[in-house]
């Protein structure tokens, strides 16, 4: 493969003039990212010969009991990316609060702000399961030379100049987008060296696969219900299947390749699991340049203005048709009401 893909590196430096922004900079940004994903990586792949499964006896913001993996992939993406001193700031699923970057020349002088979910999946390690990292890429709205302020991370999705995950799995693969469609890049661990694999990845417009935690069922809402049952229908040739890994990263890359949706609906007591900032929005840039579809059920998950770092909504994501057919699933349900 090394003789005939470009590698990451590479493939920036060629397609540079798509983004619009200081393209320097970028390169640099991902350097960093792909620096630290083959750090995680590395560890990932020995866990149970060290001592980093299990879990680490905290709990995060969420209230969500932290794996070791979880704080040791949070210590690298935040060491690596401020040590390059390229962003001015960064929010983390595992931080309370968003960091401050400085240092350098002066850190505050940094255009960039990093949102990211270290270690999707995480409850996963311990079976050997993939997980992964999401990261989301915003130019800061504040005044440059001056420290980053809440604002600057409660921005919609919309305005994201990049967004991509790491899969940990059989093997170690960064998808990104800039805007300007999906690639993918597997990892040769052998040289370490991230190469094209996957060019301009596209969700299919249709899809079989169904991709949600039924074991919440009686708790979602009347529209997710019949839209399940709608699923499990042996009509004619539409048998659909459900595969749910309980790993965003993991679910949603399958779902792109072969064509599917995934669903994290509200409860009863929740407005679901998954968090607009780093979760979601990352997600939806990453599906709409795919060609598929990014959804809370009623309005464009890019579209919502955040009120807060880890405000949570219910996410429905994947191929286009699917999608708007879950949307109509929750209209009727809600007109029925009526």
């Amino acid at each position: 493969m090394e003789g005939n893909s470009k590698t990451l590196g590479e493939f920036i430096i060629e397609n540079q003039k798509e983004f619009k922004y200081s393209s320097g900079e970028l390169s640099r940004l991902f350097n960093s990212i792909k620096l630290a994903a083959k750090i995680v990586s590395h560890k990932v792949n020995k866990a149970g010969l060290v001592d980093i499964i299990g879990g680490a006896g905290e709990k995060n913001i969420q209230g969500e009991d932290q794996q070791k993996l979880d704080v040791y992939a949070n210590e690298v993406f935040i060491k690596t990316i401020i040590n390059r001193q390229i962003v001015c700031g960064i929010t983390s699923e595992e931080n309370d609060d968003f960091i401050t970057v400085q240092g350098g020349d002066n850190g505050n002088n940094n255009k960039y702000i990093l949102l990211m979910d270290p270690l999707d999946g995480s409850s996963n390690i311990d079976v050997n399961v993939s997980v992964g990292t999401i990261f989301s890429v915003y130019r800061r709205i504040s005044e440059v030379g001056t420290p980053v302020i809440l604002e600057d991370f409660l921005q919609p999705g919309i305005n994201q100049v990049a967004a991509g995950y790491i899969i940990y799995g059989t093997s170690t693969m960064l998808v990104y987008t800039t805007g300007h469609g999906v690639n993918g890049f597997t990892l040769n661990p052998a040289i370490g060296t991230f190469y094209l694999s996957h060019p301009k990845i596209k969700f299919p417009e249709d899809g079989n696969i169904y991709s949600v935690n039924e074991g919440n069922y009686v708790h979602f809402p009347q529209g997710i219900k019949n839209y399940i049952k709608f699923c499990q229908q042996e009509e004619g040739d539409r048998p659909y299947s459900s595969r749910y890994i309980g790993s965003l990263v993991s679910d949603m890359h399958r779902n792109m390749l072969k064509g599917g949706i995934y669903m994290y609906p509200s409860t009863k007591s929740t407005n679901g699991k998954l968090r607009l900032l780093y979760e979601c929005n990352p997600m939806a840039f990453i599906t709409e340049q795919a060609g598929g579809k990014a959804s809370d059920g009623v309005s464009r998950i890019m579209e919502i203005e955040p009120t807060s770092l880890h405000e949570r909504v219910p996410f429905y994501s994947g191929s286009i048709n699917m999608v708007e057919k879950v949307e109509n699933f929750i209209s009727e349900a809600k007109l029925s009401k009526y």
